[in-house]
């Protein structure tokens, strides 16, 4: 996907404009969980995500999508990795 296409895609679906983040070589964070929906486009480097066991690994041009309250772990591959990251914030009633 292209930026102008992952720009679109987050105003359609209602997150917040695109932070840039970087993970450095070397970066892993445990098993944890948000409280927001989150859409990230890999811009440089590679991520990979474990969700339920399973193991998923995003490249340059890839898209992720978390919902609210999935359980994961992440690390950041052998040179790091850059992603643009939106978030939806989830409403309780």
């Amino acid at each position: 996907m292209n930026l102008s296409e992952f720009q679109a895609e987050l105003l359609a679906g209602h997150y917040s404009n695109a932070v840039p983040v970087q993970r450095e070589v070397g970066y892993q964070l445990a098993e944890h969980q948000h409280s927001f929906d989150a859409c990230a486009l890999i811009t440089g480097g590679e991520i990979t995500l474990l969700v339920d066991g399973v193991v998923h690994r995003y490249g340059v041009g890839d898209v992720f999508r978390l919902p609210a309250g999935t359980v994961h772990g992440e690390s950041a591959g052998p040179q790091g990795v850059n992603y643009l990251s939106g978030r939806r914030e989830i409403s309780t009633p």
